[in-house]
Formats: structure tokens, C-alpha cells, sequence
């Protein structure tokens, strides 16, 4: 009987070594659905990133552009400004 309790044994031993492995198989798939996850997670950001970068670059030819466009107003109106108070002036130099 000795030969059956150690064959018992061992097939108890073997059977804990098998469920070990399937406890470590189950655990390296969920790890592997994690990077997988996390990996498509990335390329979105990645994405999600670039499309922001486009859109800025976009947005700042329109700042340049607009920054010319208001240095003309600019320029504009300060010769209107000047050309209003030296004809003020000028009313009232030629009054006095």
C-alpha cells in the first residue's frame, strides 16, 4: 500500500503543478488583453495628438495673418488720428 498513497501523492503534487500553470496561462492572457488594450489606447493618443498639432499649426497662419492684417488697421487708423488733430489744430491756429 505504500506504493499507492505515494502514487496518490504524487498525482496530487501533479495535479497542483497543473492548476499552478493554468493559474499562470489565465494570468499572462489577462496581461496581454491589458497591453493590447493599453497599446490601442496609445495609438489613439497618438492620433488624438497629431490632429492637435495640425490644428494648431493651422490656427497660428491664421495668427500671422490676422497680425498683419491688424497692423495695417493699426497703421491705418494712427494716420486718421493724426491727420483729425493736425486739422483741429490747424482750425485753431487759424481762428486765433
Amino acid at each position: 500500500m505504500p506504493r499507492a498513497e505515494t502514487n496518490g501523492h504524487r498525482l496530487d503534487r501533479i495535479e497542483e503543478k497543473i492548476d499552478k500553470m493554468a493559474d499562470a496561462i489565465i494570468s499572462l492572457a489577462r496581461a496581454e488583453e491589458k497591453i493590447q488594450t493599453l497599446s490601442s489606447f496609445s495609438k489613439q493618443q497618438s492620433t488624438q495628438i497629431l490632429n492637435l498639432i495640425n490644428r494648431i499649426e493651422d490656427l497660428e497662419k491664421m495668427v500671422i495673418k490676422n497680425q498683419s492684417s491688424l497692423f495695417v488697421i493699426n497703421k491705418f487708423l494712427w494716420i486718421v488720428i493724426s491727420a483729425v488733430v493736425a486739422t483741429v489744430a490747424s482750425m485753431y491756429l487759424m481762428n486765433t
